[in-house]
């Protein structure tokens, strides 16, 4: 009868914690833990409050990870040998522990401080998570029980910033279970649409730098015109806006050409400087009124891009001009650009503009 008693207060207990954690959790506060970039972080209200370097355990005795919750919290704790039980040391200056203990799994796993503070940022503990006694006391007093703790092993880490820019960091393999490759990269940066301004020599040197640096790419803005919204996303860089040819062809009707040799991109309204990133071709948002008759309104805080139909020019460029020596259609990059589209379902269009252009080829 005891131990069915027992049985079921622990259940209560584990019921109660864990309704307490997801409870904090919809409040927006949690501790995240990377242990690539030996990084813990301090979520209030959904936002990051405070980031601290940390120490985690040895490849020998790896800290744990998944999803825990903070169980316990303890001042100037005793510290008990782990491989002998009999051996303690009460809390003080030789207290490998520091002054602050949180548990956040099984009595043997806790965030807590050190008396060894050259030690943080390398893999040294028997599992735990160590801080600088001052950090840990700043975690101790906002941290409340039932906090969840989310703890990682992640290289590649992709951010946006609040002002929008999107920034990529790659860290070393410290317990040497996760390779990357270029493909790895540029599949988990896909959905910010910033890979075209990245090569594959670019994305296998900072693999092998592997130095926990931040490579800033540029902002990404959703693209509309005439409040419609296509495929493809405009790019910010260095306070310069990118916007994708092929897509803006498809929507206007007209028909883009790239002169490779000059980088240009030309339509039958006029020819003005042209980038190819990656497989895509763009062209600069200010050039999109002499281009497609377009003019643009950035909407920062939306993060998006609004184009609208002006009157185009009375004097355009004729057809025939687009076939002067050295320019011809996009070819190779804009076919593979339609292709690519076509794969992936952005546009009907797209795939419709590529097989017209196809067609008219024959």
């Amino acid at each position: 009868m005891c131990v069915k008693i027992l049985a079921v207060c622990l259940a209560a207990l584990f019921s109660w914690g864990s309704a307490w954690s997801a409870a904090k959790a919809a409040e927006g506060e949690k501790i995240t833990i990377n242990l690539a970039s030996r990084i813990l972080t301090f979520y209030q209200n959904g936002k990051k409050k405070y980031m601290y370097h940390i120490g985690a355990g040895r490849v020998d005795a790896p800290t744990p990870t998944g999803t825990f919750a903070i169980l316990s919290k303890e001042e100037d704790p005793e510290w008990v040998d782990p491989k002998d039980l009999e051996m303690r040391i009460a809390s003080g200056e030789d207290n490998p522990l520091g002054y602050r203990w949180m548990e956040f799994k099984d009595g043997h796993y806790g965030i807590h401080g050190t008396n060894r503070p050259e030690s943080i940022g390398g893999y040294v503990s028997n599992g735990c998570v160590r801080m600088r006694e001052e950090d840990v006391e700043q975690l101790f007093d906002v941290v409340e029980i039932g906090i969840p703790v989310e703890i990682r092993y992640e290289r590649l880490v992709i951010e946006e910033t609040e002002a929008g820019m999107v920034v990529y960091y790659i860290y070393p393999d410290g317990y040497y279970c996760q390779h990357l490759d270029v493909a790895d990269v540029r599949e988990d940066l896909e959905p910010y649409g910033v890979n075209a301004f990245l090569s594959d020599e670019d994305i296998l040197e900072k693999i092998e730098a592997s130095d926990g640096e931040p490579t800033y790419l540029g902002r990404v803005y959703r693209v509309f015109v005439d409040d419609r919204w296509i495929s493809g996303q405009a790019l910010e860089r260095e306070g310069v806006v990118y916007v994708p040819a092929l897509p803006l062809s498809v929507v206007t009707k007209r028909k883009v050409v790239f002169d490779m040799t000059a980088h240009t991109a030309a339509t039958d309204l006029g020819a003005v400087p042209g980038y190819a990133f990656g497989q895509k071709i763009f062209v600069r948002l200010q050039d999109l009124e002499k281009l497609f008759a377009l003019q643009g309104e950035l909407r920062f805080s939306e993060r998006q891009l609004h184009l609208r139909t002006v009157t185009a020019p009375s004097t355009p460029l004729r057809h025939g001009d687009l076939g002067a020596a050295g320019v011809r259609p996009a070819g190779d990059m804009i076919a593979a650009e339609a292709a690519g589209m076509k794969n992936r379902g952005e546009a009907v269009q797209g795939s419709r503009s590529a097989a017209q252009e196809k067609g008219a080829k024959k």
